[in-house]
């Protein structure tokens, strides 16, 4: 055994994991096979640094038979050891533990990067400022990276706008085939039954208080008003509010909405969204969660230095008994809750954003070397593609316009709009 991994005895119940996954997923297998067949991955190094769970590892295998030279990473929380396993015995280099402490975490990462990768696929862009701030030497032959999620690209671009980012970055999170899908309807879902499971209650007639109505929380307020819930959104964007109010939710201050919350939910990967004042105006018994996220989403240790205490109450909820002499649950530690107490987003939904990962990829190996170091959006013919392979394997058909349509969008001058007189008209009415 390495130590990358725990167990590689596992590898044949990851294997197993990884062929069901793989049934699910042609979007992911039809744009790594026209990477394939165009021989841009031959000789390339491509470090993914994703969740590590089957979804994931269909993407590494495919882009391994591609021609790429693939190493995983992946932070203990996240990790399936039986994924891990199957990887490396596939000839995948995997730096990835469940039981690995933040110190191998970060140890783990640093090998990672000193394998001295063309291509970086990240979420939550951790590894891509490692990178710039541990092994600067890598950065001098990297082609690019990608980011995956909203909250990685938040502090790209301010690396960006302070002029210290070094190599340029396409944000897969912002490509419409993901963001729709991804955020918009599998992170919404995922993290939503997820919650339900560690607290093993209903959620008809529940008060559920949403912090953020971006596409997470758009997709969370979404499952819980499906599942009978009574939804607040709490925002600080004036049109994202007004947005919420027209889709039929209650919009309040965090602070009001949090005292009458059976559930508190923050969907803004943002540190300190849920603050010491909102766990402290909970009523009794209420349950926070993050859906998606970073860390301190909930203010945990906040609210601990303030003189709240933490109990065991269940399998990944701690009951914590508040100054105020309320008590409140916590769930899975604030963390990224699909992730690491469920099985992620749905496979289909993953094979769209790895689809767009793929796509990514493609466009760094041909575009790159005339790239800003900046934070670029993709093109649309990449979502254009994603789409087309997903609408092909569900049989669908997409319709063409007709050659006047054509000529009509062609043409800017338009058909006359001279009134003309019908011939009743112009009886009545004689010139």
């Amino acid at each position: 055994m390495t130590g990358r991994i725990l167990d590689p005895g596992l590898w044949r119940e990851g294997q197993d994991k990884i062929d069901w996954a793989a049934r699910f997923m042609p979007v992911t297998q039809s744009l790594c096979g026209q990477l394939a067949d165009s021989g841009l991955l031959r000789g390339t190094s491509i470090a993914l640094v994703l969740v590590l769970e089957p979804k994931t590892a269909n993407l590494a295998l495919e882009l391994a038979k591609a021609g790429a030279d693939v190493s995983v990473m992946c932070h203990a929380s996240s990790t399936r050891d039986d994924t891990a396993a199957a990887l490396e015995r596939a000839g995948v280099t995997v730096f990835s533990r469940s039981d690995a402490t933040p110190a191998m975490d970060h140890a783990f990462a640093l090998e990672l990067l000193d394998q001295r990768p063309d291509i970086l696929v990240d979420d939550g862009s951790s590894i891509t400022r490692l990178a710039h701030t541990d092994r600067p030497g890598v950065l001098e032959q990297m082609i690019g990276a990608t980011e995956e999620t909203t909250s990685g690209l938040r502090p790209l671009r301010v690396m960006e706008a302070a002029g210290a980012l070094r190599i340029p970055v396409l944000a897969a999170n912002d490509a419409l085939c993901k963001t729709l899908f991804d955020n918009g309807y599998g992170t919404g879902q995922s993290t939503v039954l997820t919650m339900l499971d560690l607290l093993g209650t209903p959620l008809a007639g529940r008060n559920v208080v949403i912090a953020g109505y971006g596409y997470v929380g758009r997709g969370v307020a979404r499952e819980v008003a499906a599942l009978g819930g009574r939804v607040t959104i709490a925002e600080v964007d004036p049109v994202k509010a007004l947005e919420a109010t027209f889709a039929g939710f209650r919009v309040d201050t965090l602070a009001r909405a949090a005292r009458s919350a059976d559930l508190l939910i923050s969907a803004t990967g943002i540190a300190h969204t849920i603050d010491v004042e909102h766990l402290l105006a909970l009523p009794e018994g209420a349950a926070v969660a993050v859906s998606g996220g970073v860390g301190q989403e909930i203010a945990i240790d906040a609210v601990l230095a303030a003189g709240a205490t933490r109990h065991p109450a269940g399998h990944l909820v701690e009951r914590f008994a508040l100054p105020n002499g309320r008590s409140i649950r916590i769930l899975d530690d604030g963390g990224c809750i699909n992730c690491t107490a469920g099985e992620g987003n749905p496979i289909e939904i993953m094979d769209l954003s790895f689809g767009v990962q793929a796509g990514a990829i493609e466009y760094l190996l041909t575009h790159g070397a005339g790239l800003a170091n900046a934070v670029h959006l993709l093109p649309a013919s990449v979502d254009d593609r994603v789409a087309r392979a997903k609408l092909a394997a569900l049989g669908a058909r997409l319709d063409v316009p007709s050659a006047a349509q054509q000529d009509f969008l062609g043409g800017w001058r338009g058909t006359s709009t001279a009134y003309t007189a019908g011939p009743a008209e112009s009886a009545e009415n004689p010139s």
